[in-house]
């Protein structure tokens, strides 16, 4: 048979995060645009993090199937652009990162197994992309919003390279500067949209391994 370059490019974008013109997120798109910010519970008595690590769909679902984890929201940091919409971080122009904020609760779960949760669900040793995405949008970031929290993930990051578990690690460890939610159907988007392609293909995948080499740290 026949492979040609169209078909492979045709396949590769149906696996894409930033496909913006498949059919589901055209949908939610148009729906979305006029309604508010969903997450409307009451968080105020959690601990917050922040990482990026690929699509925001898999890494949302990824800490909400953690134990000692209330809520995760999807959004953008790490760029120069205010209030920046999906079209423009997939475009790389404005350098921010697909971000989820963590809502955890720290008497269940600490800030050290969410770095392992970080560590152990993505490839920390690639330059601007995460399995079938590229871009800048797609890279590798924790965003820490104290000195206690820069000092673990450094430290950790030291330990991941002395024990070699990975030959190198491109991971920034950067200050938070601003966090902006993104757009109302990326919310919870691997959930609420099972038969998406690149769900099926990329993320329940993703997130299916992180359950299996995972157990103990996984919601019963």
């Amino acid at each position: 048979m026949k492979i040609t370059l169209t078909s492979i490019f045709s396949a590769f974008l149906l696996l894409s995060c930033n496909f913006s013109n498949s059919p589901e997120i055209r949908k939610a798109d148009s729906s979305a645009v006029e309604q508010p910010g969903m997450k409307t519970k009451d968080l105020s008595n959690y601990s917050t993090a922040y990482f990026a690590s690929g699509c925001f769909w898999c890494v949302e679902g990824v800490y909400e199937a953690t134990k000692g984890v209330e809520e995760v929201v999807s959004g953008y940091s790490g760029g120069t652009e205010k209030n920046p919409t999906y079209q423009l971080v997939s475009s790389g122009r404005s350098r921010h990162a697909e971000v989820v904020k963590v809502y955890y609760d720290s008497t269940v779960v600490s800030y050290e197994t969410l770095l392992k949760v970080f560590f152990n669900s993505h490839n920390p040793t690639t330059v601007d992309s995460q399995g079938p995405d590229t871009g800048p949008q797609y890279r590798s970031m924790i965003f820490y919003q104290n000195e206690v929290e820069k000092d673990l993930a450094n430290n950790y990051i030291k330990q991941l390279l002395n024990d070699k578990v990975y030959p190198k690690i491109v991971t920034e460890v950067v200050p938070l500067e601003v966090f902006y939610e993104a757009e109302i159907y990326h919310q919870d988007f691997e959930k609420n949209n099972p038969n998406n392609s690149y769900v099926r293909g990329v993320s329940k995948p993703r997130i299916e391994k992180y359950k299996q080499n995972n157990p103990d740290l996984i919601k019963k």
